[in-house]
């Protein structure tokens, strides 16, 4: 039975090495739950949030996946509307990757919430000047883009395919697909950039505020810009450790070379523009409301410096400048280090927006309020990692997720 689903052509691990894999993740999956059904249980006593900070691992993690998600909005752009076609190779494990992180991030906030049969006030009582409630609707309608986008996936799995209903309605879905991928794009980039507008208007965060352009300040933009930056290079990581555990070649080289090339262009000019956004923090901002640069990084090691320099340079300029030389680029062990590296920048860079921003002394005789979480934010942070891991293992065994499978892996 489990041989008439997985695609034809292609050759699956045994059933019984399938299962024990999604039992040993289910383990990890299973902590997490019971850790989130104490919070929703218990409530927010359940973590370690106080009122320096009302919020912290949750949020971070929730930016972080919904940055990395961001090569699902950008490889469809790509795709779709700028008509590159070598990237119909990657784009379904784009869309299945940015399903996983925004139906994580969806869930991570469920968490946050507390009260998540609650959740629905933000859609019915509505706060029409807050950033978050645009995010909220944008994220949530993205997610459906993206589900409309997996679902004739779903459709092309052998049996399903074989009922007439089902196979010419994933063959219509495939045919509008440029119509979701456009109305993904546009939603994606505004729920990206108000989520760097909510730290940008912290009037009482120096460390967070900027100034801007009309309504929007300068993180708006940037974030936006670094999920379209490094959210590829995450699907070409996650797509080079598949291939690493399947021990099979599931994309060519002249489709990831492609995508990495944009990256790398998108990547570099997104750094100019960081590090012209920090240097006017630094020199204007933070001066105009009475600190200095090392205000914020002085007297505290974890947030010393160096993490301005590991997230500008080592994750950036240096990720940046590798993909934008082709001999570089084609070196497989710089690209997967190079890729591995704009993904920790991303993080990194909201690990600061989230974390720093909150810990930094605002006041002559505040000090550092560090921040260690629970057990129960751990584990839940955890589980999206171990949904997603299992949810790649039954598409990558049931869907055609790589259409150059069948040809760069002939069954014998």
């Amino acid at each position: 039975m489990d041989s008439a689903l997985i695609p034809k052509g292609v050759k699956r691990c045994p059933l019984p090495v399938f299962i024990l894999g999604i039992v040993i993740i289910g383990i990890v999956l299973l902590w997490g739950v019971y850790a989130m059904i104490l919070c929703w249980l218990k409530g927010l006593n359940q973590t370690n949030m106080n009122d320096y900070y009302g919020f912290a691992l949750w949020i971070w993690a929730d930016l972080a996946i919904i940055a990395l998600g961001g090569g699902a909005f950008f490889t469809g752009l790509l795709r779709y509307i700028f008509g590159l076609d070598e990237l119909k190779n990657i784009i379904n494990y784009a869309v299945l990757i940015g399903f996983i992180c925004y139906s994580s991030a969806l869930l991570i906030l469920a968490i946050d919430v507390g009260q998540p049969l609650r959740s629905w006030f933000i859609f019915w009582h509505a706060n029409v000047h807050s950033m978050l409630t645009e995010v909220a609707f944008c994220l949530s309608c993205y997610f459906s883009v993206l589900a409309i986008e997996y679902i004739p996936l779903i459709l092309e799995n052998r049996q399903i395919d074989k009922i007439p209903f089902f196979h010419h309605l994933g063959h219509n879905m495939h045919k509008i697909m440029a119509v979701f991928a456009a109305t993904g794009a546009f939603l994606s980039c505004f729920h990206q950039g108000s989520l760097g507008g909510v730290a940008g208007v912290l009037y009482g965060r120096p460390f967070a505020y900027r100034e801007g352009l009309l309504v929007w300040p300068w993180t708006f933009f940037l974030f936006t810009w670094s999920a379209a930056a490094c959210g590829p290079c995450f699907t070409i990581l996650i797509t080079k450790i598949t291939e690493f555990i399947t021990g099979k070649k599931l994309v060519k080289d002249n489709v990831i070379d492609l995508l990495a090339k944009i990256s790398g262009w998108m990547l570099g000019s997104y750094m100019i523009a960081k590090i012209v956004d920090t240097i006017y923090w630094a020199m204007v901002t933070a001066p105009s409301l009475g600190f200095t640069l090392m205000d914020f990084y002085k007297d505290n090691p974890f947030y010393g410096i160096w993490i301005l320099f590991v997230e500008i340079v080592i994750c950036g300029i240096l990720p940046a400048v590798i993909l934008l030389i082709p001999k570089l680029r084609q070196n497989k062990l710089l690209l997967y280090t190079t890729i591995t590296l704009a993904s920790i920048g991303v993080c990194l860079n909201r690990w600061v927006m989230v974390l720093q921003v909150m810990a930094a002394p605002v006041m002559s005789f505040d000090t550092w309020a560090m921040y260690i979480p629970s057990w129960q934010e751990i584990a839940t942070t955890i589980l999206p990692f171990a949904y997603g891991a299992i949810l790649i293992m039954i598409s990558f065994r049931y869907l055609p997720i790589f259409p150059q499978e069948k040809e760069l892996n002939p069954v014998e």
